[in-house]
């Protein structure tokens, strides 16, 4: 007979698991908890930690990224930017990164040659180039893209985008070379300029960054016939095997759950998220009524935690594990989500999203209930508001994808 989970179940999995209700032991803990936190927006990866933790402030998180390096920023599933703990980065490389980082790579090499740079060989020359940045990197050291920019002025070249069209323009290759380096594993992004809500960072070659250095197997270009271009990943370790460990985890995380929510969470095609799943020990769960997958030891019920308020941010990892949400989002995605679907900052209570908050222009942390919670729930919120404001102190907080409701509390 197939098991069955509830909705009530699945939530207080979320609440438990995600450590809604009980705070982690540590910064790094709680990141591992999430599997990773997504980095796009820079302050999302405090206020992601802060709801999970005892985060006296933005330098604890400083700390396990910049002084002892136990977590690392880099691209991931769905090209997304994440923050990984270092024993988690050759899984994620080559689960999802080597994918994107191929596509890149072409990418760039059908642009070039539109551009007609490279005498008829875009691929060479951009090998070249991103074989100069990385000479350029080890010489100094680290360096911001100008810095780089200034040894390889070919990262200066310029392409144009969108010809004729009002959207379109110039703009130099900086930016997607050394992002194409970095999810080729062969730089890392190091130190921020500026504070905790910069999005500028220095870039390091990755075995000097890494907390285990190793010495580089492979060479420029190498992920796209396959390779293993940063020599950081192990000659064991396949990207079947690493699609099966990163599904395994995503399944204590956010399972029980149906298969196309791994798929979208992850990026894959539906073949590898298949062949993923085929690997590990699971089963079929009934998420009532709709099928979904557990793993097989994985099916017992958890108790419920008491009731409680969290303030999690925009493009918080909660939110964004399944891309099926009404189960705990409801009715309220329009007031939440952008069009691109990214997720503004919420309110949750007893595992699920009741409204949403913002940080006005003086500081006040401010929210809007979307549904009857009743007088518990608001009281609740009223102390996590305060004590988020209290953390925040003079740091001002606008998320970088804007959201209906965030807008109308600061308007």
């Amino acid at each position: 007979m197939t098991p069955k989970v509830s909705v009530e179940q699945r939530r207080a999995r979320l609440v438990a698991r995600h450590h809604l209700s009980q705070p982690a032991e540590s910064v790094t803990s709680a990141v591992s908890a999430m599997i990773v936190l997504h980095a796009t927006d820079p302050v999302t990866v405090y206020l992601s930690a802060w709801a999970r933790t005892r985060l006296a402030g933005a330098d604890e998180l400083d700390e396990a990224i910049y002084a002892r390096r136990e977590v690392i920023r880099m691209l991931g599933m769905r090209r997304t930017m994440f923050l990984v703990p270092a024993p988690l980065v050759p899984v994620v490389q080559r689960a999802c990164t080597d994918d994107v980082a191929r596509r890149m790579r072409q990418g760039l090499e059908r642009d070039l040659e539109k551009g007609g740079v490279g005498d008829g060989d875009a691929a060479a020359w951009l090998r070249d180039v991103s074989e100069g940045v990385l000479r350029a990197l080890t010489a100094l050291g680290s360096g911001f893209a100008a810095d780089l920019s200034a040894q390889e002025p070919r990262l200066r070249t310029t392409l144009e985008y969108a010809p004729g069209k009002s959207y379109g323009g110039t703009a130099n290759i900086t930016s997607r070379v050394l992002m194409l380096l970095s999810a080729e594993g062969l730089i890392v992004r190091g130190h921020r300029r500026g504070g905790w809500s910069s999005g500028q960072f220095r870039w390091f070659p990755a075995q000097s960054w890494m907390p285990e250095p190793r010495d580089y197997a492979g060479s420029v270009g190498a992920a796209a016939a396959g390779g293993d271009p940063a020599g950081l990943l192990g000659s064991t370790l396949t990207a079947a095997a690493a699609r099966a460990e990163l599904a395994r985890r995503w399944l204590l995380a956010f399972g029980p759950a149906p298969a196309a929510d791994l798929q979208w969470w992850a990026g894959w095609t539906a073949g590898q998220a298949k062949a993923a799943l085929a690997a590990l020990p699971v089963t079929e769960v009934d998420l009532d009524g709709r099928p979904g997958v557990a793993l097989a030891t994985d099916t017992e019920p958890v108790p419920a935690c008491a009731p409680g308020a969290v303030l999690l941010p925009a493009l918080d990892p909660t939110p964004m594990g399944w891309q099926s949400r009404e189960w705990f989002l409801g009715a309220h995605g329009p007031a939440l989500f952008d069009r691109t679907g990214n997720v503004g900052p919420s309110i949750w209570w007893d595992g699920r999203i009741a409204g949403g908050w913002a940080q006005r222009a003086t500081g006040e942390v401010v929210f809007r209930m979307l549904e009857d919670a009743g007088a518990d729930a608001v009281k609740a919120v009223e102390a996590e508001a305060a004590r988020l404001q209290a953390w925040l102190g003079d740091a001002r907080v606008t998320p970088r994808f804007r959201t209906p409701l965030e807008r109308e509390l600061t308007a």
